[in-house]
Order: C-alpha cells, then sequence, then structure tokens
C-alpha cells in the first residue's frame, strides 16, 4: 500500500523543491539541469514553450535571459506517494505582472536522487 505523504519522503521532497526554487530564481542553470531526469521521455509544458526530452529543456534554459526571475509563491501544495514518487503545486506572482501563474512537477526518485519528469507552467489571465 502506498503511504501519502510519509513524514521522511515529503521532508525530502520539500527540500529538493527549495533548492529547485532557488536555482530557478537565481539562474543556476547547471542545478537546474541537474534536478530534470536525462531522459528523451522527459517532458516541460513551459508558458511559451512546449519541450519534448532533457535535451530540448536543456537548450531551451541555456537560451533563456537570466533577468526577471524572482517570484512570490503564494500557494504550495507537496503530496508524497510510496517513497519514490511526488507531485508539487504552486501558483506564483511575478513583481509588477498582475497575473497568477502555476506550476506543477512530478518527481520521480532514481538512485541518483530526485528529479524532475514532467512539469508545466502555465499562466491565469
Amino acid at each position: 500500500m502506498n503511504e501519502i505523504n510519509r513524514p521522511d519522503v515529503l521532508e525530502e521532497v520539500n527540500a529538493v523543491f527549495d533548492a529547485y526554487e532557488r536555482a530557478l530564481t537565481s539562474n543556476d542553470v547547471a542545478m537546474l539541469d541537474d534536478l530534470f531526469f536525462n531522459s528523451s521521455l522527459t517532458v516541460r509544458y513551459g508558458a511559451t514553450e512546449n519541450l519534448y526530452g532533457y535535451d530540448a529543456i536543456r537548450e531551451f534554459r541555456a537560451a533563456r535571459s537570466g533577468t526577471g526571475l524572482a517570484r512570490e509563491v503564494t500557494a504550495r501544495m507537496v503530496t508524497t506517494y510510496g517513497d519514490s514518487m511526488a507531485v508539487s503545486s504552486i501558483e506564483f506572482r511575478r513583481e509588477g505582472d498582475a497575473r497568477i501563474g502555476r506550476q506543477s512537477q512530478t518527481w520521480i526518485r532514481f538512485e541518483d536522487g530526485w528529479k524532475v519528469v514532467s512539469a508545466h507552467v502555465s499562466w491565469m489571465t
């Protein structure tokens, strides 16, 4: 039976999510690359792009501007399922932007740690 939000697993995923958020807002591309599963099966739907495979995600990040990435997370939910799968969902706002941003990620624990296998970012207008 899968255990939902086992405290030790939830603590691990919250920590790796916090690391992701720091890397994102500081444009630490190497860390962001490390936190995504290196596979052609990894998917990231962004606000303006659909990226299929780790290489496409990495190329997008390398070309993206590192400015204007700061954001305030206004709602956050992390749910773990057993000891090797988790889903994170947040709402956020960027300074000077009235829109609400949304981000969801599916995390899987691999031998080398927790990795994002699927991500989606969108805006509410």
